[in-house]
């Protein structure tokens, strides 16, 4: 049997209405309340509607979406705009390809962040000739203008910020359950998406090309699938290409980490204890933004390689009972589940920054402090104080949620980087002959990862070196590449 994410709710039955109640929130109350639901631009009287119960057309008469406000599209227009000005390689990936239409006939059932980046890879994989229906991947990450222009524009997109799990699992449905429509493609950020198909509609699959997934959770999961013989379409590893991790993962996090930190507490950096659980490419990103903000800053890891890294980087080596007692923040990057655990929570100091980078959320148990003994006390949107009797509190920041997508925003250049590895791939498994690609998890091919690179390098107007003829067969190399084996990291 394979173990999914741990979620136990029941997917059919929707929660009961709860009204707005003190700060002191009853550990009855979903994680996901009206106080996270509200945008950046709603008007406070459409907060307490569920989306779900709103009856929206766009200007053309269709109804296939559900968004906070259909009415938010012009914002959200103008904030996409801004995004392909930062998203070189997306853009001319249209110019390129759109006389030859390489999506035609796709359809492609998509579940990722719901952003002004998103946006322009979806409206990139239209111009290519795909069909496409959304749903967000995270529960808080949606910007609620995006997903209105993208409804305004044609796409089904069912997503809005502070969705409840009930209205996670059927937004996903109401993508994938269509009356004359199959998806021939999946784009996946996490494998809920696949999970939900898997367990729902498996007959689906017999018409599924292939699926593309870009986190460390969602491929673990294809792994598992794969290991236990129930993988029955080629799916493509994207998290894993070079230039999803070295960038998305390194790069993105060590500048989101910092912005979704000084966002949600407005706290100072210099001096502060902090523990980073995990030092991959995530934790790398945040480590070396913390300490070169002047933090102290530990490091956990299971992995003895990744932990010589982080001693010989200059950091200290520890595990997460040693330093819980003193440390000012408590981050995770590791994509496990329990890494943060109860006891951790009860030893840990007063007003200690608890937050997660991982992708999922069960790094931290969040539900062990839903118990009648601690009180929650909301502080700001995204923000928890959770008090324990003697007064001792912890900030958690996005009820243990995903820091910089949740309270933050990420680098549009770097997204780019990572949407155009997802559209080459959907291409690329789109396209192949029959037979190239079994029932297997594949990584992206090294001539792609230098292709997405190269678009990139007009930006900086950056000026490659090419190898002569002699030094390319001194290196036994092709001129045009790939110049470094599949392995090479």
């Amino acid at each position: 049997q394979i173990q999914f994410a741990d979620q136990k709710q029941e997917f059919n039955k929707r929660p009961s209405k709860i009204g707005r109640r003190s700060l002191s929130r009853s550990i009855s109350q979903s994680s996901t309340d009206s106080y996270s639901s509200a945008a950046s631009y709603t008007d406070s009287s459409d907060d307490e509607t569920s989306p779900r119960d709103k009856q929206q057309k766009n200007s053309k008469g269709s109804s296939d979406f559900c968004v906070k406000n259909i009415k938010q599209a012009e914002f959200g227009r103008r904030e996409i705009e801004i995004a392909e000005q930062e998203m070189p390689a997306l853009m001319a990936l249209r110019k390129r390809a759109q006389g030859e239409k390489p999506l035609a006939g796709a359809k492609i059932v998509g579940c990722t962040h719901i952003t002004a980046q998103t946006a322009v890879l979806m409206e990139t994989l239209g111009a290519l000739g795909a069909q496409c229906r959304w749903a967000a991947c995270n529960i808080y990450s949606t910007l609620n203008e995006v997903a209105a222009a993208l409804a305004e524009s044609g796409f089904p997109v069912f997503a809005w910020k502070g969705e409840s799990e009930d209205d996670f699992w059927w937004c996903i449905d109401r993508c994938v359950n269509v009356e004359g429509w199959q998806p021939n493609m999946i784009l996946d950020d996490g494998g809920d998406l696949t999970h939900w198909i898997y367990k729902k509609y498996p007959n689906m699959f017999k018409k599924i090309k292939g699926i593309v997934e870009e986190s460390v959770t969602g491929v673990h999961r294809l792994y598992q699938l794969s290991k236990a013989g129930k993988l029955c379409v080629p799916a493509m590893n994207v998290n894993d290409s070079v230039t999803k991790q070295k960038f998305d993962n390194l790069y993105c996090c060590r500048e989101s980490i910092l912005d979704g930190l000084k966002r949600t507490t407005d706290m100072m950096f210099g001096g502060k204890q902090v523990v980073v659980c995990g030092y991959g490419e995530v934790g790398k990103g945040c480590c070396a933004a913390l300490k070169a903000m002047g933090s102290i800053v530990y490091v956990t890891e299971i992995d003895p390689i990744c932990a010589l890294q982080a001693c010989m980087d200059g950091f200290r080596l520890v595990k997460l009972n040693e330093v819980i007692r003193q440390v000012d923040i408590v981050i995770t990057c590791t994509g496990n589940k329990n890494v943060v655990t109860r006891e951790h929570l009860d030893r840990m100091k007063n007003s200690c920054i608890v937050c997660n980078m991982g992708h999922s959320n069960t790094e931290i148990d969040v539900a062990s402090l839903r118990t009648p003994e601690l009180t929650w006390e909301r502080v700001r949107s995204q923000v928890d104080h959770v008090i324990w009797p003697d007064g001792k509190r912890i900030v958690l920041l996005a009820e243990g949620r995903l820091l910089n997508l949740s309270c933050s925003t990420v680098p549009t250049f770097v997204l780019s980087i990572t949407a155009t590895t997802q559209a080459l791939a959907l291409i690329e498994l789109y396209n192949a002959p029959e037979g190239r690609y079994k029932q297997d998890v594949y990584l992206l091919p090294k001539k792609m990862d230098e292709y997405v690179a190269s678009l990139h390098l007009p930006t900086f107007d950056a000026h490659l070196t090419e190898l002569t003829d002699e030094q390319a067969k001194y290196l036994g190399l092709n001129k045009n590449g790939p110049f470094k084996p599949n392995y090479y990291r």
